[in-house]
């Protein structure tokens, strides 16, 4: 398969390159992250034999009338610091032809795809994570008629640089949009989309043998099967998405081999005006960890994705205890409430005033043992066991995270801005990293942006984190001056004044040209964990140079 989508790439390319140029379109681009670490053993960083570490990216497109190919380049010989260790290597991984027209799209080489939110399959890319789950192998979308998509695909997913070819991953998506067809909805601004996913996991049995007992072999299942159903409205303001999905059995290292089902349900509904905004969230999930090898950790070979309902926070002291969603399952609940009070009012002086409120809470599900008989009159809850049993309203013992925070935006001239934002946490660090017990926190920010005149703009930060768990205090200052229309001046200090009295300093230079980025700097980072949609990666302590490159065409 790989051999033959490679030779449909090469031949698209010489057919290309002898077509007339003016219908060539050629897009890519390139990104590199460099550091030349140096050793700090205050802040513990990793030694390394290597003088400088780098991942680099080189994409491709090539786009002609109805036709597109495409390829990328990664070179990850070194790493950057805490990418998992099979992420080591150069080449090409990614490749693909496509063709399409109005009703119909085929895809040959490595993809992406989601069906609904991802709950039974999410292939994609994210570099800061060392994620890239792409499928290898055949898509094809299907518009019939108005209102009608139709989707269906199959394929061995990528992991790192070769893919699970003994795991053959299937499966097909449709989705209506009932006001094409309904007039009276389209007039009334309704808009209704129904859709239903089917995704099926076809590994052979004999990739891995897995023991209960030293003389009873668990019958791992061959077939894996994921469907998934979901409805969304949407009217005037208003939107609103039900989804449910469920999986077959699948003992995976994840789950500790168990038997059971896996479920996921999810209820999000949101409002929206000038002046504004409402979300209500609520998802409750059990057991729907879903990866196209059964024995993988970490973050590789996962085929489905399960949103954390916790808000992404972008200030450094408030993402210092992200939420990762467990795979074992959890509910979890988020409301967001977003207000700007208008100009010339009491609270809203001379230029307004937003104010936002947010509030998640994750709590875990209920498991109650469930020992079943796996030799005759021997019962065990572990491997080989159908686990627990699972009320669906009721909660387990334990919080995993609860966020309430406050921000303010407040113009208080025409050039000068000021967001405050208070929030309080709860994070259960054993839960999520595996020892730390429930760290409660208070974490105060505010962030002031000056424009001084047309080409310079002064932006500043502090922040303060409280805790009397972990290491105790921090605290952080950001200034960043901008010098219109290309350079970028960057200081900041995380200094953890509650244990260990370190300071983590920082100095970056950015330069903008055109269609290149370009930032060189030097300094500490501390260590933690970077999160991006509930899935996180653990990031060591650095010290060193940093250069980073970014090019579009």
């Amino acid at each position: 398969m790989k051999k033959l989508i490679q030779t449909i790439l090469l031949g698209f390319f010489a057919v290309s390159t002898n077509a007339q140029t003016d219908k060539i379109v050629v897009t890519g681009s390139v990104q590199s992250d460099i550091l030349i670490p140096q050793n700090d053993e205050a802040i513990g960083t990793e030694k390394t034999d290597d003088w400088a570490l780098t991942n680099t990216y080189v994409d491709v497109r090539l786009s002609m009338e109805n036709l597109e190919a495409g390829a990328r380049f990664e070179y990850l010989k070194f790493p950057l610091p805490g990418f998992e260790k099979d992420i080591k290597g150069y080449g090409v991984p990614h490749f693909y032809v496509k063709g399409q027209n109005e009703y119909i799209d085929l895809t040959l080489g490595t993809f992406y795809e989601q069906f609904g939110s991802g709950f039974v399959l999410r292939t994609y890319e994210e570099r800061s994570l060392g994620i890239d789950n792409a499928l290898l192998g055949a898509r094809v979308g299907i518009r019939p008629m108005k209102g009608v998509s139709l989707k269906a695909l199959s394929g061995f997913q990528r992991r790192y640089w070769s893919f699970n070819k003994n795991s053959l991953i299937s499966g097909g998506d449709i989705e209506l949009n009932l006001d094409r067809w309904i007039r009276a909805l389209a007039d009334g601004n309704t808009f209704v989309t129904l859709g239903a996913s089917f995704v099926n996991k076809h590994e052979k049995a004999s990739e891995d043998e897995i023991f209960a007992l030293p003389t009873y072999k668990l019958n791992l299942p061959e077939n894996v099967n994921a469907w998934d159903v979901r409805a969304s409205v949407s009217h005037g303001g208003w939107n609103l998405l039900a989804e449910y999905a469920q999986k077959t059995q699948d003992p995976s290292f994840d789950n500790g081999y168990i038997y059971r089902k896996g479920y996921v349900a999810m209820l999000s509904t949101s409002y929206s005006k000038r002046g504004l905004s409402l979300l209500l969230q609520a998802k409750r999930s059990d057991n729907m960890s879903f990866r196209s090898r059964r024995s993988m950790n970490g973050t590789s070979s996962f085929l489905n994705h399960l949103p954390a309902f916790t808000m992404d926070h972008t200030y450094t002291l408030a993402a210092t205890y992200p939420y990762a969603t467990h795979p074992g399952g959890e509910w979890a609940y988020q409301a967001e409430l977003g207000y700007t009070f208008k100009k010339n009012t009491a609270l809203g002086g001379k230029y307004g005033t937003g104010v936002k409120v947010n509030f998640s809470h994750v709590h875990a599900i209920d498991q109650s043992p469930r020992a079943t008989e796996i030799l005759p009159g021997e019962f065990f809850t572990g491997a080989g066991s159908d686990g627990y049993g699972s009320a669906f309203w009721k909660w387990g013992n334990e919080t995993y995270y609860q966020d309430f925070n406050v921000q303010i935006d407040k113009r208080l001239s025409r050039d000068f801005k000021l967001n405050l934002m208070y929030m309080n946490q709860r994070y259960n660090k054993t839960i999520v990293e595996g020892e730390g017990g429930m760290i409660h926190s208070n974490i105060f920010v505010a962030e002031g942006k000056y424009k001084m005149n047309k080409k310079l703009t002064l932006r500043g930060e502090l922040q303060y984190l409280t805790t009397k768990q972990d290491e105790g205090d921090w605290a952080f200052a950001l200034l960043e001056l901008s010098v219109l229309p290309h350079w970028m001046f960057t200081v900041s200090d995380e200094w953890n004044c509650g244990e260990t009295n370190i300071h983590y300093y920082q100095g970056l230079v950015t330069y903008n040209v055109g269609s290149h980025r370009i930032q060189a700097g030097y300094g500490r980072t501390a260590a933690g964990y970077n999160c991006s949609g509930g899935v996180c990666r653990y990031v060591p302590a650095q010290k060193g140079f940093m250069l980073s490159y970014n090019y579009n065409f």
